[in-house]
């Protein structure tokens, strides 16, 4: 037989055990902390590896420079094709195609009959559509097309110049006088040109266009031509002329920077403002529409780029109003080009400075200056990667990375105005059915909408989830508490899809249809229960006695229940007394308090419901482990059990219960689905408890599925994010420095 292990030896043995685990434990739980850190720093490096691209700033790089292809003399217009591997230059007598590598002419056709242009203005600038007027009184509108051919020698472009109305140019002037300026616009039903001549007289030419049915061929049906009488100033003759797209309104402006805005009134336009588009002794040199033909662009011999456009005014009238200014030099512009499909622009100067703009970001971008002599042509390439520029006999070429313009500080979180906006605002609308759109990226709605959604959840659930937690935990008996506590818990783990399922489609018609009686039953609810104490506590004894400790609340549930079937009974009544029948109409119609129906009320109760279990059961715990001799110890000393509780039990719990709120707050920051399907999603800017909301997680959720990969649409969705990142890890930072004060405040106890 073996003889017993001495006890001294066993309990040396169990506790290098007891050590062997607690360093395994020690080590496991330290690699668990660093993991999760560390997979926090990798989520939040991820998040800036996306977004940082979106501050990198643009450039422009100087390409192969050579002689100017084609004849001598003026560049009336450039034009790239899509690839920007062949150009269109339009000269007084011909339009020369040309390889944009070298150089080498690819294709010369001269204007028909002879003619020589004078001037040039676009018509369609994504149709590569241009209007030539001619030394006699006639314009021409011309459109280059360019056909790619496939074989042995691989990819061929070849381009052509077509002619919408036909080769014979339209008469504008009988008389014959030169065109110095011309602006057109084609529609299904037609075109329209706006002339200026040679001595000041604009003439308004209108083409009336028919497609036969059979052949689906366009012929002309009719033309008409007559004479604005308008003036500009007092002597000012027009040099510029601009016609919108849409054909509404022509703008026509002289040297001096005065200037006649046209409204159209059935087939005729009339004078609708007049007034300066430059400073008092400042000079106009270039005037262009930036791409959507609402804003106007003006260049002036200062160096400045003005930016105008429509904006209604207090009697619902449109009138131009001065929005932003650029500078890039202080010699006078030259030339100004758009881009095709963003709010950017290019302009030239007169000592060789070339500049990139961007307007609704507000920001000049990059500019070189690669020569000293005056540009007075610019073209950018459709994907505006390209920019072409033509000088003195000298054709400049630039490769342009500018793949984030929209973004800067100001367009992320400041007011922006945007075109057709009566005053700047913060705007979220990042998308739209036309390519001249303007992306509005402000996230302060955004951000706005979160917290909005935040509040109202917190000021439904933490009354609620608090009050619930310290009575859990400090009054109801145990056989009771150990039924509550998990039955409320048990409600985290309900899906929020299904709670915003349910807030959407049942929730929220509920509420519009029974919205008096939801008030009434907020003032019902509370008032009742304090009756029912009041009342509870002048029972004889005897009654009280037969009724457990603890088990009051149980009495409450028959009042409540009363209470709120006497709220919706009256909800109708009462509506149909003081409210005029419907409580959400009469909100809009007399008090002017928009209503939705999806709004923060149901956002606030189907996301408070979810935010409760978190908050309570924190809070209990932190209320229930409380030490007992401490509440043992007040009430020997002779505190009733509430100055006990208000005392010495929520001080000593309150680090727990913070940290509950914190949590809850947390939690309804990044809440998804319930804000998604039980609001209209509208990112609008407004407390007003009727009113929806659009959240930064909300909206990550709607967008990224259609955002294309790497565009600022999509880097912008990463960036709220990281927004959102930044939201919960600053909220839980300061939630636990003040738990921690609190904890050392009241630990003592």
């Amino acid at each position: 037989m073996t003889s017993a292990a001495h006890p001294f030896v066993v309990a040396d043995a169990r506790r290098r055990l007891r050590s062997a685990k607690d360093a395994a434990a020690r080590v496991v739980v330290t690699a668990g902390g660093v993991a999760v850190i560390g997979a926090i720093t990798l989520i939040f490096v991820y998040l800036l590896s996306v977004v940082l691209p979106l501050f990198s700033p643009a450039s422009m790089h100087a390409g192969q420079a050579f002689p100017m292809p084609g004849p001598a003399g003026e560049t009336l217009h450039l034009a790239v094709e899509e690839r920007a591997a062949v150009a269109a230059r339009y000269t007084a007598s011909a339009v020369i195609f040309f390889d944009t590598a070298d150089g080498t002419v690819i294709e010369r056709r001269e204007l028909p009959g002879g003619a020589t242009a004078t001037a040039a203005g676009i018509s369609d600038l994504a149709g590569g559509g241009v209007v030539l007027g001619l030394d006699d009184g006639r314009i021409l509108p011309v459109t280059a097309e360019y056909r790619v051919r496939y074989g042995d020698g691989g990819r061929r472009i070849e381009p052509d110049l077509a002619y919408p109305l036909g080769e014979d140019p339209v008469v504008v002037d009988p008389r014959g006088r030169a065109v110095s300026a011309v602006a057109g616009r084609f529609d299904r039903n037609g075109a329209r040109f706006v002339s200026v001549l040679e001595d000041g007289g604009v003439v308004l030419t209108h083409v009336e266009l028919r497609t036969s049915f059979l052949t689906g061929e366009t012929e002309i049906a009719g033309t008409g031509s007559r004479e604005l009488a308008v003036r500009i100033g007092s002597d000012e003759l027009p040099v510029h002329v601009l016609l919108d797209p849409t054909q509404q309104w022509i703008c026509l402006a002289a040297e001096s920077g005065e200037a006649a805005v046209l409204r159209r009134r059935g087939n005729d336009y009339v004078v609708n403002e007049r007034l300066r588009l430059a400073d008092p002794g400042e000079r106009l040199t270039s005037l262009a529409f930036l791409t959507g033909g609402i804003s106007l662009l003006v260049g002036t011999d200062r160096g400045r780029i003005l930016q105008w456009f429509p904006v209604r005014n207090a009697a619902n009238e449109y009138r131009l109003q001065h929005v932003r200014t650029f500078s890039g030099s202080d010699s006078p512009v030259t030339a100004i080009a758009a881009e095709h499909r963003r709010k950017g622009f290019a302009a030239a100067h007169a000592d060789g400075t070339v500049g990139l703009h961007h307007t609704t970001s507000g920001r000049s971008l990059a500019q070189r200056r690669d020569g000293a002599e005056p540009l007075t042509a610019l073209a950018f390439g459709p994907r505006a990667d390209r920019l072409l520029g033509a000088g003195d006999g000298r054709l400049l070429q630039w490769e342009v990375d500018n793949p984030h313009p929209e973004v800067s500080w100001t367009a992320l979180w400041g007011r922006v105005w945007y075109e057709s906006y009566p005053e700047p605002a913060h705007v979220w609308q990042s998308s739209s059915a036309s390519n001249e759109f303007e992306p509005k990226f402000s996230l302060l709605p955004l951000s706005f909408g979160t917290l909005k959604a935040a509040f109202y959840a917190m000021l439904v659930a933490m009354p609620l989830a608090i009050l619930g937690a310290i009575f859990t935990a400090y009054f109801m008996r145990p056989a009771m508490r150990r039924l509550v506590k998990p039955a409320v818990e048990v409600m985290e783990a309900l899906p929020t899809v299904i709670l915003g399922f349910l807030a959407g489609l049942w929730l929220a018609p509920l509420l519009e249809a029974n919205l008096a009686a939801l008030l009434l039953l907020v003032v019902f609810i509370p008032l009742g229960i304090l009756l029912a104490g009041w009342s509870w506590e002048r029972l004889p004894a005897g009654v009280r006695g037969a009724v457990p400790a603890g088990v009051e609340p149980a009495l409450l549930v028959l009042p409540v229940l009363a209470l709120g079937w006497l709220a919706f009974a009256l909800g109708r009544p009462v509506e149909a007394a003081f409210f005029g029948g419907h409580l959400p109409q009469w909100l809009s119609g007399v008090l002017g308090i928009e209503f939705s129906q999806r709004n923060s009320l149901v956002v606030g109760i189907a996301m408070g419901f979810a935010v409760i279990p978190v908050i309570f059961s924190i809070a209990e715990d932190a209320v229930f482990g409380v030490p007992k001799h401490l509440s043992d110890g007040s009430l020997a000393l002779g505190a009733t059990p509430w100055q006990t509780l208000v005392r010495v039990v929520l001080p000593t719990a309150s680090p727990g219960i913070f940290s509950a709120v914190m949590i809850g707050f947390g939690r309804a920051v990044g809440e998804t689905m319930i804000v998604l399907m039980a609001t209209g999603n509208t990112p609008v800017m407004s407390w007003n408890i009727f009113e929806g909301m659009r959240t930064l997680s909300a909206n990550i959720a709607v967008e990224m599925p259609e955002s294309e990969v790497g565009s600022t649409h999509y880097r912008v969705l990463f960036l709220t994010a990281m927004v959102l990142f930044l939201f919960t890890f600053l909220f839980n930072t300061a939630a636990e420095i003040v738990r921690q004060r609190l904890r050392r405040r009241y630990s003592a106890m």
